[in-house]
């Protein structure tokens, strides 16, 4: 192995060592503590050091990381204190997510290093989103910010995964300062390369995506590091991603249960002798820098340490369960960024100042407006969407944004909905707040994991904010067939971290939308399609927010109440107009996720015979979990069952007489009808 310190002081080189070294001493000494059955799991990154290590030597401190399971040598590279990465190992409430997250999933903000989910792929978008937010700064501020890059870790395995080639796609399409490291250990758990892929070397496809790549000796922490530090410059110079693949071999199993039985042992034999500690503690004895003594008293120097931040770790206060806080650190508050200047509108009893001035505007324009005053009062939103510069989107909301904000700030994505997801939290990370439009709702499916598993949860695990808004054009009605028409808002409410709005009115539309774009949490936002152009309402001028978790009451009855959302509020109120002869009380929930429990327990007391109403298929609906809660918590007061109605079970159809029959409308005269006879 070949060590060229190039222009490295001897102080740096011994630096190295040290930083090498201390990983590997803290993973010897978990191995043990595994074997006494003192820590219950480990993942070892012994024989790969050098990669994490270097790459970390590499960057700035304040550039973002993304590493995943075996790159101890990041966290420790960057200061860590061991007695807090043993708390988090262990699960203790000193960790840095409180007890609530496993070995190296989590993240550290003052460190700048972004905690992975076990879902490899996800990382490399965030690291996408972190590199266009240093892009961003870098164009707006040169002369007061140094520019920056960020550096996603993953493994030949990861590579197979579809966010692996979105993230690279982005990257490269965008031009985003940001490298792709690749540790190519030869095996994915115990897949080997050749049932991974059929290129000779991974880095052959960096060409593929139009961005320059280098496979480089991982065992050789000099060579990582001179590699990554020309590379962070190319990156900063160019603003251009690039790919670097480094060869490497993990000398434990892909996590200590899982073995190494099926790792030829010829292999083990040829890469110990390229031992990345071992190799550079030999270099640094040849060159004179450090001789025998020297290296006993550094390893004893490491093994005190050890021990005495071990008897921290060791001495933490066991997790009590607190079922307040739990709860309370599901979402980050968001009253401490909400404005003086934003109004907070109540309408929730169908009024609101009639001082205001309103003009009359469909469902469609008010989310314009919305969106076009969310750019004027945050110079730090994002739109990212397909087709949403130009062409204005595939509903032409954002039509003529482009020409007024730019195209920094108004972004056409590549068809990379998991990619542009994982985006939107790494601009979060930086400081930014996005909005992306999934072009129609059913679409979402391909960004699922990066919303249910890394935006919602993000905030529990490590206290990290996820400022983005989904907009969600979704419903029937339009004739859009199973694919451009299916109402799937259920999936997300189940999601602890999310909040979901699903407006009905022009004027909910708008202060809505603005809420969910000023608060530090993930919203998904749904929009109905049918309602776009059919609906129109008085909508304030103001830039005003409509209160997310807080129900309108549309109607006042004493017979029969309907409790319902979206387009279906006007199916609700065109029925009560029809029918006079019945007292109809109508809720619209407006927020799906947090539900307004108050409000929905005072409908009830108000008629005792309920109704729930949703163009959402019947099974899984939320229509289920509401009649679950008043039956629960309402049952005094109910005079018959809590009844639902809503549509068929299947696909939505493409005919429109089919959808007819599909919706849940087709079926609201019988529901009613058989609730008031009960």
């Amino acid at each position: 192995m070949n060590f060229d310190r190039k222009d490295l002081s001897n102080a740096q080189l011994i630096n190295f060592y040290r930083g090498i070294l201390w990983p590997r001493m803290i993973e010897e000494k978990m191995l043990l503590l595994l074997r006494q059955g003192k820590i219950s799991k480990w993942f070892s990154g012994i024989g790969q050091e050098a990669i994490a290590v270097g790459a970390t030597l590499a960057l700035e401190e304040d550039e973002w990381i993304m590493p995943l399971h075996r790159n101890l040598g990041v966290f420790t590279t960057r200061n860590m204190p061991l007695h807090k990465l043993f708390m988090q190992w262990q699960g203790s409430k000193g960790g840095d997510t409180k007890g609530r997250e496993r070995s190296f999933h989590f993240g550290n903000k003052e460190h700048h290093i972004c905690g992975m989910i076990s879902h490899l792929g996800p990382q490399l978008a965030i690291a996408d989103g972190v590199a266009l937010a240093n892009k961003l700064k870098n164009e707006n501020m040169p002369a007061v910010r140094a520019a920056k890059i960020s550096l996603a870790f993953t493994g030949e395995g990861g590579t197979s995964e579809g966010d692996f080639h979105e993230a690279l796609n982005v990257a490269a399409v965008w031009d985003l300062p940001v490298i792709f490291l690749i540790e190519n250990n030869g095996y994915a758990l115990s897949t080997p390369t050749e049932e991974q892929y059929r290129c000779i070397s991974l880095v052959d496809r960096a060409k593929g995506y139009g961005m320059e790549g280098v496979q480089i000796d991982g065992n050789n922490i000099l060579t990582v590091y001179d590699t990554i530090k020309g590379v962070r410059d190319y990156c900063i110079q160019n603003q251009k991603p690039y790919f670097i693949e480094c060869l490497s071999f993990r000398m434990r199993g892909h996590e200590e249960a899982s073995g190494t039985k099926y790792i030829p042992q010829k292999l083990f034999e040829i890469w110990e002798l390229k031992d990345p500690v071992i190799k550079y503690e030999e270099y640094l004895k040849s060159a004179g820098l450090l001789n025998d003594k020297e290296i006993e008293s550094i390893k004893n120097e490491f093994k005190e340490k050890i021990e005495e931040e071990l008897k921290i770790g060791f001495s933490a206060i066991p997790v009590e369960a607190d079922t307040e806080e739990e709860l309370n650190d599901v979402y980050a508050p968001s009253d401490v960024r909400r404005e003086s200047s934003v109004l907070l509108l109540d309408n929730s009893n169908n009024t609101y100042d009639t001082r205001l001035t309103s003009h009359e505007k469909r469902f469609i324009d008010s989310i314009k407006e919305a969106l076009h005053q969310s750019m004027h009062h945050h110079s730090n939103l994002i739109l990212m969407g397909q087709d949403i510069a130009e062409y204005g989107g595939a509903f032409k909301i954002t039509e003529g944004f482009v020409h007024e904000f730019g195209k920094d700030r108004v972004r056409n994505t590549p068809l990379c909905e998991s990619a542009i997801l994982g985006t939107a939290l790494g601009l979060s990370m930086e400081g930014f707040k996005s909005m992306v439009e999934i072009q129609f709702a059913d679409f979402v499916t391909m960004g699922f994991n990066q919303i249910i598993n890394n935006l919602a949860k993000i905030y529990y695990r490590w206290s990290q904010h996820a400022d983005v808004v989904i907009r969600m054009p979704t419903g029937a009605g339009v004739g859009g067939g199973p694919f451009h028409s299916q109402s799937n808002e259920a999936w997300f409410v189940h999601t602890p971290g999310l909040k979901v709005v699903y407006p009905s009115t022009p004027i909910d539309a708008k202060g809505l939308l603005i809420a969910a774009i000023n608060d530090p949490n993930p919203v998904m936002y749904f929009e109905h399609k049918a309602l776009y152009r059919s609906v129109s309402g008085p909508v304030p001028e103001d830039y005003y927010e409509i209160e997310i978790g807080k129900a309108r009451h549309v109607r006042e009855g004493n017979e029969i109440g309907i409790i319902t959302y979206g387009a279906a509020v006007h199916w609700a109120e065109d029925y009560a107009a029809e029918h006079p002869e019945i007292s109809i009380d109508i809720l619209d929930l407006r927020t799906l996720l947090p539900l307004d429990y108050f409000s929905i327990r005072e409908a009830v007391s108000r008629t005792g015979r309920v109704l729930i109403l949703h163009e959402d298929t019947l099974i899984g609906g939320i229509g289920g979990e509401i009649a679950a809660w008043i039956s629960e918590h309402c049952f005094e007061w109910l005079d018959a069952p809590v009844m639902r109605c809503a549509s068929l079970d299947t696909p939505v159809p493409f005919s429109i007489e089919l959808e007819k029959n599909f919706l849940a409308k087709s079926r609201l005269n019988e529901s009613i009808e058989r609730l008031i006879n009960y």
